[in-house]
């Protein structure tokens, strides 16, 4: 990196100096960053405020990846030479590298008003700008540098990206369509298979999708692509893609994620539980994961041993309505001897107490009143429950029991009716009940 101090230098600046800034070039030319840096720091401290000193030793200090250290000398350099578009540019990297993409956009932005033909900077700039969630600036930036270079297909690829995350999916197939050779390219299959999903257009998603696992079998890659089947219900081979996925990365944690939710969702809740269970003991605070448990308990409390676990979670937490409940139903969903009903009973007062409105409080509420042979206390649980959730033929039959241990024939009689009815449509919950859940998977990208 040679350069000169001449022009920053008084007209009485001795050769001695010129020979130093040379020497520390020289050094750094052959590799000895050691003996750079000193002889830069050295003439620093004789010399403050030299231009050339500061961007070369700055410069020094990002070569090595020490972006923090580089920053004070980088801010001086531009300071120094405020017109300077590559000291402006330099900052600007350097301030990216450290995650302050504010300033990042703010040097990179004066840099390309100095110099708006270099396509580094642009692209720098569409980086900081993305990573301060401004796609469509980005995307204008980015624009910008393949304007500069159109055959890039880097640039191609990170335009089309932010247009993308910008919603101009069309505009993002545009950029991407001069790519030469793109069915090569997992990254541009990857991008494309998101496109296409937004588009609606899912068997080319897959399509995409697929190719880019085959191409790179990378977790990101094997992810998205069983996500891309669970979305749409095609079970068999998303749970194929996480198996896979699951063996190749065991420490992913989405990848497992996604298979404890496509096995629930063809209805293989134990195995489901397992998964959901060992999610919680590798992260034990997860709402999340505690939900999910929960919501396999709910289906299966009386066979699913790691409804336990849920129990645990739950009377140390006692904080989430949804939770609490899970937990209380999965102790009166087992046999008469294993219930432990004071606990039950705590929880499900503390979920009503969090959330009046959670209709499936108030319908355990009643069942626990029922198991206690309370049969007049359990009715206002049980209407509470039927007048937030109508359609609950459980809710109803309970309900009706109450009614008829109590003498009141004809409502009792009403409520079987209703109960009847609404059996019926159980199939349209159960659908219901995967797709809700499958939601958490999506939320893990």
């Amino acid at each position: 990196m040679a350069g000169t101090l001449q022009a920053q230098s008084s007209s009485t600046a001795d050769a001695a100096i010129e020979r130093e800034f040379q020497a520390a070039m020289t050094a750094q030319d052959r590799g000895d960053l050691n003996a750079a840096e000193s002889l830069l720091l050295a003439l620093r401290q004789k010399h403050p405020g030299f231009f050339a000193v500061d961007e070369s030793l700055g410069l020094l200090y990002v070569a090595r990846e020490q972006f923090a250290p580089a920053l004070s000398v980088l801010k001086a350099a531009a300071k120094e030479n405020p017109s300077s578009d590559v000291a402006h540019a330099n900052l600007g990297a350097d301030y990216l590298k450290l995650g302050e993409n504010e300033d990042a956009v703010r040097e990179l932005e004066i840099a390309t008003k100095l110099n708006p033909k270099n396509i580094e900077t642009e692209s720098n700039l569409g980086h900081a700008l993305t990573s301060s969630r401004r796609p469509a600036e980005a995307a204008k930036a980015f624009g910008k540098a393949v304007a500069l270079e159109p055959e890039n297909s880097d640039l191609r690829y990170d335009w089309a990206a932010v247009l993308f995350d910008a919603g101009e999916a069309d505009q993002a197939v545009q950029a991407l369509a001069p790519v030469q050779g793109k069915e090569t390219m997992p990254q541009v299959q990857a991008l494309l298979g998101e496109i296409a999903e937004k588009q609606g257009r899912f068997l080319d998603a897959a399509q995409h999708l697929q190719l880019a696992a085959k191409l790179d079998p990378s977790e990101s890659n094997v992810y998205f692509l069983g996500l891309e089947y669970l979305k749409h219900w095609t079970f068999e081979p998303a749970l194929k893609f996480f198996e896979y996925g699951v063996a190749q990365y065991s420490s992913s944690r989405r990848m497992l994620l996604g298979l404890g939710i496509t096995r629930y969702s063809m209805n293989q809740v134990p195995a489901a539980a397992a998964i959901f269970a060992q999610l919680l003991d590798a992260d034990p605070e997860n709402e999340t994961y505690a939900d999910l448990l929960g919501r396999s308990c709910a289906v299966f409390a009386d066979t699913i041993k790691e409804c336990v676990k849920l129990e645990q979670y739950a009377e140390v937490s006692q904080k989430n309505s949804a939770i609490d409940t899970y937990a209380a139903a999965s102790i009166l969903a087992r046999s008469g001897e294993a219930m432990n009903l004071p606990l039950a009973a705590r929880l499900l007062d503390t979920a009503i107490r969090i959330d009046p409105k959670l209709a499936e409080a108030h319908y355990q509420k009643g069942l626990l009143l029922q198991f206690q042979e309370k049969w007049s206390e359990s009715i206002p649980a049980l209407e509470s429950s039927i007048a937030l959730r109508p359609e609950s033929s459980r809710a109803h039959y309970r309900l009706a029991l109450g009614y008829a241990r109590t003498g009141n024939r004809e409502k009792a009689k009403e409520q079987f009716t209703l109960q009847k009815k609404y059996r019926e449509q159980e199939k349209e919950g159960i659908d219901a009940r995967f797709s809700e859940v499958q939601m958490f998977v999506v939320a893990a990208k």
